[in-house]
């Protein structure tokens, strides 16, 4: 009876060291999940507001040098290529309405999944409609920043 108690005293010693180790894994702990979705979605509008007044530097910090987006401009565009359009004048947004978005955090990364409706415009052609995309931020150096992103038009 002694090996049973001590047997079972044992499993339930090493369950608790492997549930403690579980639920203070960084990559399991959420990193303050609503204040994070609420800076994540504060920085989207921001990226709107940057793109409308045309201002690189807000939008070059928003942007990790890393960054790539799909489905932007010709088709794929680098953090340098994206500025550069901006900066030209290539592509304008005139104004914008942001719908609703959904924010989803995993530790240090941050997946943005939301849509706008806008008066743009890329190399002269009316790019105005509505517009669906998702943004992947990761947090560098204590600081959120787009590392990847998707965008499309819905007709």
């Amino acid at each position: 009876m002694k090996k049973l108690a001590g047997a079972v005293l044992l499993l339930c010693a090493c369950a608790g060291l492997v549930f403690a180790q579980t639920q203070m894994s960084p990559a399991a702990t959420p990193a303050k999940g609503p204040s994070v979705a609420q800076g994540v979605k504060q920085l989207e509008h921001d990226w709107l507001d940057a793109m409308k007044a045309g201002d690189i530097d807000k939008l070059s910090s928003i942007m990790a040098d890393d960054w790539v987006g799909i489905g932007f401009g010709d088709g794929k565009a680098t953090k340098q290529s994206y500025l550069a359009d901006v900066k030209s004048g290539t592509s304008k947004m005139e104004s914008f309405e942001i719908g609703p978005m959904d924010v989803k955090v995993l530790g240090n990364v941050a997946v943005v999944q939301g849509s706008d409706t806008e008066k743009s415009s890329y190399k002269g052609k009316d790019t105005s409609g509505k517009w669906i995309w998702m943004d992947v931020f990761v947090k560098r150096d204590g600081k959120w920043v787009a590392v990847r992103s998707q965008d499309g038009m819905v007709k």
